[in-house]
C-alpha cells in the first residue's frame, strides 16, 4: 500500500518562517534554514517552502535561502511564490529544488503549466490552489489568498492537472491556522476530480485531524502543516507512530 506522506510547510517573508490564521495576521517564527534541517532529522517526508508575498509584491522568490536550505537537507523540496515563467522555474531548480509549485502564475498564463511539464516533465510541476469557500461552492483566490479569481475551485484544479501539473496542494483558506481539522469534503471533491497526487493543507490541530484526514479521503497522499510543527504542538515523529498504530501506513 502507498505510504502516506507528512509534510511540514515553511511560509517566507523577508527571510524569516511566519504564520497566520486564514492567511492573516502573520507572526514570526524562525529561520528557515533551521526549520528545514529540524524537520528532515525528525522525519518530514518532504518540505514546502512558500515565498508568501513574493506574487502580491511582484518580485522574484528567494534565491540564497533556498540554496542554504536544499544543501542541509536531504528530502525533497517543493517551492513556490512569485513563479510565472519558465525561467522562474529554472532558477528554482538549479537552487536545489526538487518540485515548483504555481498559483498566481498559472492563474495569469494557464499556458505555463503545460509549458514547464514539456520541459521539466508533470512530476516537477505542482499546482497550489488556495480555496476558499463562497456561498454554495469554492473559489480559487490568488497573491497569497488576498484576490478572489472567481474560477470555481474544482474545474480549475481539473483543468490545471489536465494540461500537464503532476500534483496538487489544496489549501483551504477557511481551515487555516484554525486547527480545527481538515476541510475533508473539499478534499473529497479534488480526490474525485483528479488522478494524480493530493496534499491536504489547513486545518491540522492534532494527531487524531492527520487519522481522520487519511481515513475518511482515502485517496489524499499527504498531510501539510505548518504551526503545529513550527510551536511544537505535534512531533512528527510522534505523528507517524500514532498514525502506523491506527493502520495508516507511512515511512518510519
Amino acid at each position: 500500500m502507498k505510504k502516506k506522506r507528512i509534510i511540514p510547510c515553511l511560509d517566507v517573508r523577508d527571510g524569516r518562517v511566519v504564520k497566520g490564521v486564514n492567511f492573516k495576521n502573520l507572526g514570526d517564527v524562525d529561520s528557515p534554514v533551521s526549520l528545514a534541517a529540524k524537520y528532515s532529522d525528525a522525519g518530514a517526508d518532504e518540505l514546502v517552502f512558500y515565498d508568501i508575498t513574493a506574487s502580491a509584491e511582484g518580485r522574484k522568490i528567494f534565491t540564497d535561502i533556498l540554496a542554504e536550505a536544499a544543501r542541509n537537507v536531504f528530502i525533497p523540496l517543493t517551492v513556490g511564490g512569485g513563479i510565472s515563467s519558465l525561467s522562474d522555474f529554472e532558477r528554482v531548480l538549479n537552487c536545489g529544488a526538487d518540485k515548483v509549485s504555481v498559483n498566481s502564475g498559472a492563474i495569469r498564463d494557464p499556458s505555463l503549466i503545460p509549458e514547464a511539464a514539456k520541459r521539466y516533465g508533470d512530476q516537477c510541476v505542482v499546482i497550489s490552489a488556495d480555496v476558499k469557500r463562497v456561498g454554495d461552492g469554492y473559489r480559487v483566490f490568488a497573491k497569497g489568498g488576498r484576490e478572489d479569481t472567481g474560477l470555481e475551485a474544482i474545474e480549475w484544479i481539473r483543468r490545471c492537472v489536465g494540461s500537464g501539473a503532476g500534483e496538487v496542494v489544496v489549501n483551504s483558506m477557511d481551515a487555516d491556522g484554525v486547527k480545527g481539522g481538515f476541510d475533508l469534503p473539499l478534499l473529497t471533491l479534488v480526490c474525485g476530480a483528479v488522478s494524480v497526487p493530493v496534499i491536504a493543507s489547513g486545518g491540522a490541530g492534532t494527531v487524531q485531524h492527520f487519522i481522520d484526514l487519511f481515513r475518511k479521503v482515502p485517496d489524499v497522499d499527504a498531510g501539510l502543516a505548518a504551526s503545529v510543527f513550527h510551536f511544537g504542538e505535534i512531533e512528527i515523529r510522534d505523528l507517524k507512530r500514532d498514525l502506523s498504530a491506527a493502520g495508516v501506513p507511512v515511512r518510519i
